[in-house]
């Protein structure tokens, strides 16, 4: 029986994805063997040695600590694209916030109540909360994963111009692309030719503050930027006076803070990006499978800190392997296993920076004398045995 540690509130249809009869799901365990999370801050939790893997049911994972796990041997899995939709739709309302004072027309319009006449009366002010339309208009995509495939899709939908940026366009990002798309490999040039920029890269010490004072310097006068993906992208500082200058005619932010709460042309959202029931409900599913497909058969899949590697199971015992990423450690496996007497059926191993995976499947149940001979190998962070694969 699996114990799975809940951080925060999971939606049903993900927790339902987890048979009872292996699983059990509490916010109680003090013993666990997998985590399900969504944005608790888990830095610094202690965890269990019997923790095996954690899976954060949403992109990002700026809220659990990936080197830390991944020393212990500890997989981290995120649900990439399962909220992708509803952060697009946000996007797009961005969109329209960015260009109208949608917002300021909204207040502006309930001051007005009880106002003698007051249809003629709203309609003679809404001068002052006018914009432009998007039509024609170039927007530039900073980051083509799932969601900056969908956002950059639809606004060639809403017929404006669409530059796209991401240096690591993936095969399947590429092909999902709409021809209609300018992929761009310079992101300067995005900065100094587009009217609208939205952000859709993660938080990475490279990408930390990429909208920082060089990058608007650059940009046109009066762009509008939106940002529905990480706050730190955003120096916020430049930001406040890019604002009060007119340089950035608009921000829309999906992240509250004090310095942009104070900005007259700034629309701060509460983090609503990935808010839906539909968006929960994918992001449980998702993590819930990742979570099983890992405990039951040692599939990586969606992992932050591992390689993904799947291996088809073609009979005997499974042994999964997580160690460091150094010369000769397959032979030393192999080795190993065979001065033990345990001949291999199959096997597989892909690695990642520092960090390798390795399954193994032998012919026989390995003994305790043979997982600690596998534990001995230097530079082995993790031995774990399946059973009734």
């Amino acid at each position: 029986m699996y114990q799975v540690k809940l951080f925060n509130k999971i939606s049903k249809v993900g927790l339902d994805r987890l048979d009872p009869a292996n699983y059990t799901c509490s916010e109680d365990f003090d013993q666990y063997d997998a985590v399900l999370v969504r944005s608790a801050k888990l830095h610094d939790t202690k965890f269990p040695e019997n923790l095996k893997c954690i899976a954060r049911a949403g992109a990002g994972v700026n809220n659990i600590p990936l080197d830390r796990c991944a020393e212990e041997g500890i997989v981290v899995f995120n649900t990439p694209g399962a909220n992708a939709n509803a952060v697009k739709e946000l996007v797009v309302c961005g969109l329209m916030l960015a260009s109208r004072d949608i917002v300021g027309g909204i207040e502006w319009t309930k001051s007005l109540a009880g106002t003698p006449d007051i249809g003629p009366a709203a309609e003679k002010g809404k001068s002052k909360f006018a914009g432009p339309e998007i039509m024609g208009k170039r927007l530039g995509v900073i980051g083509l994963g799932a969601i900056g495939v969908q956002v950059a899709n639809a606004a060639v939908g809403l017929d404006m111009e669409v530059w796209g940026y991401d240096p690591y366009l993936s095969v399947d990002g590429a092909l999902k692309l709409s021809r209609a798309v300018k992929h761009i490999t310079d992101v300067n040039e995005i900065f100094a030719n587009c009217d609208y920029i939205t952000l859709h890269v993660p938080l990475t010490p490279d990408t930390k503050y990429i909208i920082n004072e060089d990058a608007v310097a650059k940009m046109k006068d009066g762009v509008r930027i939106i940002n529905i993906a990480r706050g730190e992208l955003v120096d916020e500082d430049v930001m406040a006076a890019a604002l009060a200058c007119g340089k950035v005619a608009r921000y829309v932010s999906d992240f509250a803070s004090d310095a942009m709460l104070a900005q007259k042309n700034a629309v701060i959202m509460p983090h609503l990006g990935a808010s839906t029931p539909e968006s929960e409900d994918n992001c449980a599913k998702m993590a819930a499978a990742e979570i099983r497909e890992f405990l039951e058969y040692g599939t990586i899949r969606n992992s932050v800190n591992f390689p993904n590697l799947k291996v088809p199971y073609e009979g005997g015992h499974r042994l999964c392997l997580i160690h460091k990423n150094v010369p000769n450690m397959i032979a030393q496996i192999t080795s190993t296993l065979s001065a033990q007497g345990m001949n291999i059926e199959n096997m597989g191993n892909r690695s990642r920076g520092d960090y390798a995976y390795t399954i193994v499947d032998v012919n026989g149940v390995p003994t305790d004398a043979v997982l600690d001979a596998i534990r001995a190998v230097d530079g082995m962070i993790r031995v774990r045995s399946i059973e009734n694969l």
